[in-house]
């Protein structure tokens, strides 16, 4: 058994008259084998941090956005350790089509596969492993997260006949999600912002990253 999870930073928002819309949006899968290390490093950060400090850490779930600079540190110096891959697609938004900007569910699905695409072109998962692929809900909508499902699935496994399980959860209820937000969170900062600083601590886990709409 492999495990994909995946998070993003940024949105699909294309109103740049907005001063907070962002430029970049980027979608990231952290690969391993085995979860138990991942699951051990986010319980051990969540345990490092004072009690006094944990108002903000709703059902014991870390957020990387809401976490001091301390936190992000811990957690992505003991993400770098562990045996895992990380890909990632950054999308530059002012270069996307008008058609694509008007259908964002579907243009979500399209980037998220060409990613899959890209692992397995790559070879980074053995297609004779089940994968069970976990991705951040983002949307409410129980149609779009079963169009979703379905669309990476059956797309997967007609391309590459790689076996691949999609189960779409809150990022509070899976460590693997809260472990991804922080990688995310790093790489977005390196293409938005120009910080590099947290990018660099899990920079040897980097597979790929891949820049769509350059």
């Amino acid at each position: 058994m492999s495990y994909i999870f995946m998070d993003e930073s940024g949105d699909l928002g294309f109103d740049f008259a907005k001063e907070k819309t962002p430029r970049n949006f980027v979608i990231v899968f952290l690969m391993v084998k085995n979860d138990n290390a991942i699951n051990k490093a986010v319980a051990k950060v969540y345990k490092s941090i004072p009690q006094k400090y944990r108002k903000h850490i709703k059902g014991g779930a870390l957020h990387c956005a809401k976490e001091s600079a301390k936190v992000r540190i811990k957690m992505l110096s003991l993400l770098k350790d562990i045996d895992a891959s990380v890909m990632a697609i950054i999308l530059n938004k002012k270069n996307v089509f008008t058609k694509m900007k008007d259908e964002k569910p579907i243009f979500y699905n399209y980037i998220v596969n060409i990613l899959l695409d890209r692992i397995a072109n790559k070879n980074v998962l053995s297609k004779n492993d089940k994968i069970n692929f976990i991705a951040s809900q983002r949307e409410t909508n129980k149609f779009l997260n079963e169009n979703f499902k379905n669309y990476i699935e059956t797309q997967t496994y007609d391309k590459h006949k790689v076996n691949i399980n999609v189960n779409v959860q809150p990022f509070y209820n899976v460590k693997g999600l809260q472990a991804v937000d922080f990688i995310s969170w790093a790489i977005f900062k390196k293409y938005e912002n120009s910080e590099r600083y947290f990018y660099n601590i899990i920079k040897k886990l980097i597979v790929e990253e891949y820049t769509l709409f350059e």
